[in-house]
């Protein structure tokens, strides 16, 4: 069974940086579309970023282009979501999802394992 468990949210000034991880087991992922969701309260989960896991093409919602990176490194089964320049209205909670197949999509419904969340607080 695929689980996913995110770690490296937390508390940080606007303009700060923190780096997201994403540690995947229960099977091998190279046929796999990872990404990086978000939700803040009372708003729908968004996308922000993803990943074809053996190819490493990546995707990003505009709002965090130039901003956010996303990683993976296929030794660890691990990936991860550099954020930099952060602002306020990136506060959310943070999920990391996958998908069988190397398609990516931006919509959460298309992705089928998810993790527990990692709060990102930005304050101003």
């Amino acid at each position: 069974q695929v689980q996913l468990v995110e770690s490296g949210g937390g508390l940080v000034q606007a303009g700060g940086s923190l780096r997201l991880s994403c540690a995947a087991s229960g099977r091998t992922f190279g046929n796999y579309a990872m990404g990086w969701f978000r939700q803040a309260p009372g708003k729908e989960r968004e996308f922000v970023a993803a990943i074809n896991w053996s190819v490493g093409n990546t995707y990003y919602v505009d709002s965090v282009k130039g901003r956010f990176t996303i990683s993976r490194d296929n030794a660890k089964n691990t990936m991860y979501l550099q954020m930099n320049s952060l602002k306020p209205e990136d506060t959310a909670v943070y999920y990391c999802a996958a998908r069988a197949g190397g398609q990516y999509y931006a919509h959460p419904g298309a992705y089928n394992y998810w993790g527990q969340g990692t709060q990102v607080t930005v304050s101003s």
